[in-house]
Formats: C-alpha cells, structure tokens, sequence
C-alpha cells in the first residue's frame, strides 16, 4: 500500500534543571555559589531522506520524543543538551499542524531540515542568580518545557513530469518503457492505486516521471481516489496526457480529465501539458488518430502518438518533453505557491419559477453546468451523477418534478427525464 500521509505526535525534550550548590574548598569559608545550569533539551527536526519515496515508515512508530537536558552540577558544571531527535521524510513532504491545519514546512531537497518543536531551555543554576546585594543565592531554575504537537504530514511526489489520463490508457506501459520503474501492468482499469515514480533520460538529460492512477469523473469530489490522486500532480512541471486509442472516445475522455483538474484547481488544469495518443500498435487507435487530432489541435496544441507497447514515437515525446523543462523555471519550495482544492461552493437552491419549470442556482453546479460539452453523451451522463452527488437530483424528486419539466441550470436549459439530459 502506499502512504502518503501520517499523523505522528512529536515532543522537543524537555531543559535541564539548574542547581544550588556552593564552594566547599578546605580553608575557605562561605565559598560563592557554583551551580551550575541545566542542559538544553531536544529539538525534534524533519529531514528529507531522498531514498524514501512514501510515509510507510510513521505508520506505526506514531509517538517521537526527542532527549531531555541533563541537570547542572557543582563547580559550575553545565548539563549536557538533549540530542536532536531527527525524522527522514520523503522528498515533497509538507508538515502542518494537525489541529490548526497551520503551514509549518514544505521538504524538498535533500537533507533539508526543518525544526518542528524546540526543545526547552535548560534552567539557571544558582550562580547565574550572584548580585552585589545577593551574594549566596540559594535559587535555581527547573528547566524549561520542550514543545509538543500532533503534526499532519502529507507527501505530495516531487517529479519533472506527470502522466494524467484515464484508467488504461497506458500510463504504467508508458514508465516502464522509458525508465527502470516496473509498475503492475495488466489489461483492465485501475491496474495502478499508487502514483509510481521512474527516471527516463533522453540525450543524457534525466527527466522524473510519475504516473499518477487514473482519474475518474468526479475525483475533484473525492470519487475513488480522486483528490489523494489529484494532490500528486501539484508539483509536476509538465503533464503528459496520455489518451487512450482505444477508447470510444479519445476526445471526450481528454475533455474530462482537463475538466477533473480545472475543478480541483484552475491553476492545476493551466500547467503545460502535452496530449499523447496511445496504442498506435491498434488499427482502431490509427483510425480515429485524424478525428482526435483535428480535435486537439482545435486547442492549438500538437497531438503527439506513440505505442508505449513498442516504443513507437516515445523518443521525439520525451525530447519534446525535455526542451519545454528546459524552458521553465525550477520553483524554490519557500516560493511555491501551495495549490489546494477551492472552497466549498456545494450549496444549492432550487425554485419552481413557473408551471413545469425549474430554476437550479448554486456555484458548484452552474459551474459544471456551463464547463460541460453537451454534444458529448458522455458529458451528459457525467452531469446527471453530479446533480445526484451533490444531493440536487433527489431534491428535485421531493420538490415534485415531473418529467418533461424544464431545468435551468446557468445558461443552460435541460428537460428532466429525457436521454442526454437528467435521465433518472
């Protein structure tokens, strides 16, 4: 199974208590004060270990305490300080705290560290406490209490490239091809439930891939997966969107997915991406290869189609791939901007405005109403398992519609109960 997020609890140790003591030297009477102070106690530091690629090891060692500062002595003598506790984690690591959601550390690079709780000063001893008018203090400090917290972590995979697509697109073919990756590959959907990562190299260049599961209709709400999945593309440079040439309908499957990622986040579905048809090795992919090209470049983007069974095309991709990296800047972590899902804007209202027609007003909704392309059926289709996700459809049937009734929706104006509208 793959882990990508934990939730561990973390306590800095705790400072070392100062003391009193005074000298006892023979001869010498009243000797002055000689305690000495306590040590520093533990701070508890994240730090990125690249040979980690997921949160595995936290799963079960859930509690982590740092050492505490040894206590001061006679003679003056300082206690030692608590060692540093200090946890690996992957790279693209970003720590928050659990009960706020506060933003406490975004890791990247290797040996990054970052301290998540300081460990508590050590206490004075009673020589620190010597004035004029206090010659022979007989005071000292406890030392000070480390910090502690229930810290959220979440890997978010660091990678040049993701490849996006439906399931079966060929994703997984298409890592192995090109890298050492050896993803579970086999023919039916949903072969991948974890992103993988490979390295491909293309003219000396190494590039780092991730195929990222594929995405269902729906994955924006959570469906399946969905945002577990969605989280992993945040931090690609550039998308591989890779169609399947066998699909019934390569363009329509393309239209969805950009749609999952524009819903998730606008800035998600604006990355540089690249459209990939697969499975050239089909007679089927070859054939439909002119309608989904004429479809793709309608977006003034170059459709690119290889065969990740028999590498068909993949060089002239990954060199493609290779000069827009090169062309795109490397974002510094404490630069990046964190991408998260928008708010919620699920709510709804529904008016009957008139005899047999119905107004539907809400954010979310008008939203995918006004996003979906109606001449595909599959958008349709799409479009009535939204209405019954965000509960319209059935508060629709308690408002009383009846069939043939009309529906507003935005701009849009459906009929209730007919084939390519809100079918039940």
């Amino acid at each position: 199974m793959f882990y990508d997020r934990a939730r561990i609890y973390v306590k800095a140790g705790n400072g070392g208590n100062g003391v009193v003591s005074f000298r006892k030297e023979k001869f010498v009477s009243r000797g002055g004060p000689n305690g000495g102070n306590g040590g520093r106690g533990g701070n508890v530091v994240l730090y990125v270990d690249p040979a980690l690629n997921t949160l595995y090891h936290l799963q079960h060692g859930v509690h982590h305490r740092a050492e505490a500062g040894a206590h001061g002595g006679g003679a003056n003598r300082t206690g030692a300080h608590g060692a540093d506790l200090r946890i690996p984690v992957p790279p693209g690591t970003v720590a928050r705290h659990a009960e706020s959601g506060e933003f406490l550390a975004d890791l990247v690079h290797p040996g990054e560290p970052h301290v998540v709780v300081q460990g508590g000063r050590g206490g004075r001893g009673n020589a620190a406490f010597k004035t004029a008018h206090n010659s022979a203090p007989r005071l000292a400090e406890k030392g000070e209490q480390g910090e502690e917290l229930w810290l959220e972590l979440e890997l978010k995979l660091v990678a040049d490239v993701g490849i996006i697509g439906v399931p079966n697109a060929g994703k997984s073919t298409l890592l192995s091809r090109v890298s050492a990756a050896r993803p579970k590959v086999a023919d039916y959907p949903f072969t991948t439930v974890a992103p993988t990562l490979g390295v491909a190299e293309i003219d000396h260049h190494p590039i780092v891939m991730v195929d990222i599961p594929g995405l269902l209709e729906g994955a924006h709400e959570g469906v399946g997966l969905g945002l577990e999945f969605l989280r992993h593309i945040e931090r690609c440079r550039v998308l591989i969107h890779l169609l399947d040439g066998a699909s019934p309908d390569p363009a329509g499957d393309l239209e969805a997915v950009n749609q999952e990622l524009t819903l998730f986040n606008p800035a998600l579905a604006d990355k540089p991406q690249r459209v990939v048809l697969n499975k050239l090795d089909l007679p089927a992919a070859q054939a439909i290869r002119p309608a989904v090209e004429a479809a793709v470049e309608a977006t003034h983007a170059p459709l690119f189609g290889i065969s990740a069974l028999t590498g068909e095309g993949i060089p002239s991709l990954l060199r493609e791939i290779w000069g827009m990296l090169a062309l795109l800047p490397t974002v510094a972590p404490e630069e990046r901007v964190e991408l998260v899902p928008l708010p919620d804007h699920k709510a709804f209202q529904i008016d009957q405005i008139a005899e047999g027609v119905w107004r539907v007003e809400g954010i979310e909704i008008e939203k995918v109403a006004q996003m979906t392309q109606w001449d595909y059926y599959e958008a349709a289709l799409r479009f009535q398992r939204v209405l019954s996700a965000l509960g319209i459809k059935q508060a629709l049937v308690e408002a009383g519609i009846e069939e043939g009734d009309s529906v507003q929706v935005g701009n849009v104006e459906l009929v209730w109960g007919y084939e390519n509208a809100f079918g039940s």
